[in-house]
């Protein structure tokens, strides 16, 4: 049985290497984009709001990272603090309470994070809505843009929450009614006429036939072509004139923008209360041989999973659909193994480039070293596919499970030092049971 697993688990080796590589190049937020993509057309991943760690995967009951897997591995005082945690957790004063530290040792917070546009739309409209529609409305506020339109269908959403387009309907209406309004648009015209309504709403003067140049004319209104436009509506140019004033001076055809405080701010300025940083790298306290601090930042507020009642129903999938579930879990359970893959190789990495780089970061451009891909690529010994390739050869072979420190030990004796927890992360990225479940499966 256990065997059997192992050999599901090869086919996927190219795919998983090539996905793993895709993931490292990214930054956060396109990682965050991603995920938000495969989220929404596919039914088979789901994610959980309970809080666990990124790297081991236990629970996490208190504000902060793993206090496992961001304690020093040795006594050495100038090795690196390296962890992986959401960007919910984002790196304060709280996040390294249980590393082993004082409070006074602790560096101050100067990272405190911002609101972005879809957190401050749904502290508006919370309670507004149905706890069954809350996460349906953070799906669509995740998936609006810098402009406050929305970039993925209606029907996306539908299928990935199992409910009708009329209800998403409903929840992007009272989106649309939050600062800025007309947010969660799916497209300017349909955000200027969201606007122009609430405008009629609170009383004020509309000019006749507005709401049929935003409809009709809006190629007209955005080159400024008052004749056509004034044809169109079958009015003089004078009038029309008026009527694109009037929408120019009060309505906003990209209400992300609004919420910058500046309506007509160019997209491209990359406003600062959307900036993320992918990795954080801080001097824990002013001691002379303090560690470095370094959190990877993972974009995810919760748990990404393989939703259990796609994976139960899949054996009553109908026939002509069966297929296509079979190939929704196997990308699924594909990206979350490479997402960790990636959490796994950004930790060995700036674990190495903070210690090597200790004088850089700490002193400034004149201490910085010179150094290669390939350099890097030999101080951290191996590629992560080769030791992927021989734990599992071991556990295939073995007589009698062996637990991770035997395969450290054994590794090690092949020339590839990897500490014990090293080899728990590589063996619960490839599937593999700890020793005691595997002695189980083979009693």
């Amino acid at each position: 049985m256990f065997q059997h697993q192992i050999q599901s688990i090869r086919p996927l080796t190219t795919a998983h290497l090539a996905q793993t590589m895709t993931l490292l190049g990214m930054t956060s937020a396109e990682l965050s984009q991603k995920i938000e993509s495969e989220l929404a057309k596919n039914p088979a991943l789901e994610l959980m709001e309970e809080r666990r760690c990124p790297t081991c995967k236990k629970p996490l009951h208190e504000p902060g990272p793993c206090p496992i897997c961001s304690r020093p591995s040795t006594n050495n005082t100038e090795e690196p603090i390296v962890f992986v945690s959401s960007i919910a957790d984002r790196y304060n004063q709280n996040s390294l309470k249980n590393t082993g530290y004082s409070a006074e040792e602790l560096p101050d917070d100067n990272f405190a994070p911002k609101e972005d546009l879809a957190a401050y739309v749904l502290r508006q409209i919370a309670s507004d809505l149905d706890i069954k529609d809350r996460p349906i409305a953070a799906h669509v506020l995740t998936s609006i843009d810098d402009d406050g339109l929305l970039q993925i269908s209606l029907f996306e959403i539908s299928r990935y929450h199992h409910v009708s387009q009329s209800q998403i309907e409903e929840i992007i209406e009272i989106i649309q009614r939050a600062d800025p309004i007309g947010v969660g648009s799916q497209s300017p015209q349909d955000a200027l006429l969201v606007q122009l309504k609430v405008l009629q709403e609170n009383g004020n003067t509309i000019p006749h036939l507005a709401e049929k140049a935003i409809r009709d004319g809006m190629s007209f209104l955005s080159r400024h072509q008052y004749v056509d436009l004034a044809k169109s509506l079958k009015i003089n140019p004078t009038e029309a004139e008026k009527i694109a004033k009037f929408i120019s001076k009060n309505l906003n055809p990209f209400p992300g923008r609004a919420h910058w405080g500046d309506v007509r701010q160019n997209n491209n300025d990359n406003p600062p209360v959307y900036h993320q940083p992918d990795i954080i790298v801080k001097n824990l306290n002013s001691k002379k041989n303090a560690p470095l601090v370094v959190e990877i930042l993972l974009p995810l507020r919760g748990t990404l999973n393989i939703n259990p009642m796609f994976r139960k129903n899949l054996k009553n999938a109908p026939d002509e659909s069966i297929e296509q579930w079979k190939k929704d879990l196997e990308n699924a359970n594909l990206l979350i193994k490479c997402i960790q893959q990636r959490n796994n190789t950004m930790q060995r990495l700036m674990g190495y480039l903070a210690e090597y780089q200790r004088g850089f970061i700490l002193k400034g451009d004149k201490h910085l070293r010179p150094t290669t891909r390939a350099a890097v690529s030999k101080v951290l010994e191996v590629h992560e596919s080769t030791i992927s390739a021989h734990l599992n050869e071991m556990v295939k072979f073995e007589h009698q499970p062996l637990t991770d420190s035997q395969i450290s030990k054994q590794l090690s004796k092949m020339g590839y030092k990897i500490a014990r927890r090293t080899v728990a992360k590589y063996r619960s990225m490839e599937g593999i049971l700890p020793a005691h479940l595997r002695k189980n499966l083979k009693n």
